[in-house]
């Protein structure tokens, strides 16, 4: 069953269904659940800083893990208080004293596309980002394995379609979300880490997404500090540079029984 977590995550249309058999095509009627899409405001200290389209569920863990991702707060103690107001279709922030925003860095919309027009992290914050000191290692076998079940277990994607999903894994700790973003996936993960209180976890996890990786999306894992990724499809070549300089751990193309190691390939074990 669907987790119905902040609102309805779909709305029914009617549709027409078309199909050709034998060189005839048949039109039929029908009706197909159709994902809803929000606009999310995240405000911070009264300040509207974002505005975020995504899907209508984990608004809260959304906020905290973009604030966190983008570099505006580096812990959970740096919140106050933290509230998804519904009928403002918004998520209220209020730093704790002595945590300040850059008030030129407010009112900016991010798409739900492949692909955000921008940043909202400084650059130059980035260049305090350290590589992965993780000296963990990964089953080739394992991960194929829970690709897999990760696959099976992406629930609104398997039901309705329109989605993508992220799964961040550790011995201890499943996290999965999904969203029209992959970035809002990510950041909805992290987000579920820090209201977990997991965070330390991170460092020797491994984070498997459903769609490409970009530079931006391994900016994010820079910032978590996860040593490994696993995609189904294929990174950048941005990402892969990022990757190699910060020392994470890229596979790619990993569907059924194989897949494409790009970058740190000595975490890897085949027992």
């Amino acid at each position: 069953m669907i987790d119905h977590k902040e609102g309805i995550v779909y709305e029914e249309f009617e549709v027409v269904n078309f199909n050709q058999e034998n060189n005839t095509v048949r039109l039929e009627d029908g009706i197909r659940k159709v994902i809803v899409e929000v606009s999310l405001k995240i405000i911070v200290n009264g300040m509207e800083l974002v505005s975020l389209l995504c899907l209508n569920e984990h608004q809260e863990e959304l906020a905290l893990g973009f604030l966190y991702n983008e570099g505006v707060i580096n812990s959970l103690n740096e919140i106050k208080s933290i509230e998804y107001n519904e009928r403002m279709q918004a998520v209220i922030i209020e730093l704790a004293e002595g945590v300040t925003i850059d008030r030129q860095e407010s009112l900016r919309s991010i798409t739900s596309g492949c692909g955000r027009c921008y940043t909202y992290i400084n650059p130059l914050k980035r260049t305090a980002y350290t590589p992965s000191g993780s000296n963990s290692t990964f089953s080739a076998s394992q991960i194929l394995s829970t690709m897999k079940s990760f696959i099976e277990q992406s629930e609104i994607y398997n039901t309705i379609g329109g989605v993508h999903s992220v799964l961040f894994y550790s011995e201890d700790l499943k996290l999965v979300a999904e969203d029209i973003g992959r970035h809002n996936c990510f950041d909805k993960v992290t987000g579920m880490l820090m209201k977990h209180d997991k965070m330390q976890l991170a460092e020797n996890g491994v984070i498997f997404i459903s769609g490409r990786l970009t530079s931006e999306m391994m900016t994010k894992m820079i910032r978590l500090k996860t040593p490994l990724v696993v995609s189904k499809s294929a990174p950048s070549t941005a990402a892969v540079r990022l990757a190699r300089q910060y020392n994470i751990t890229i596979l790619g193309y990993v569907l059924g029984h194989k897949g494409i190691i790009y970058s740190c390939p000595e975490r890897i074990t085949t027992p």
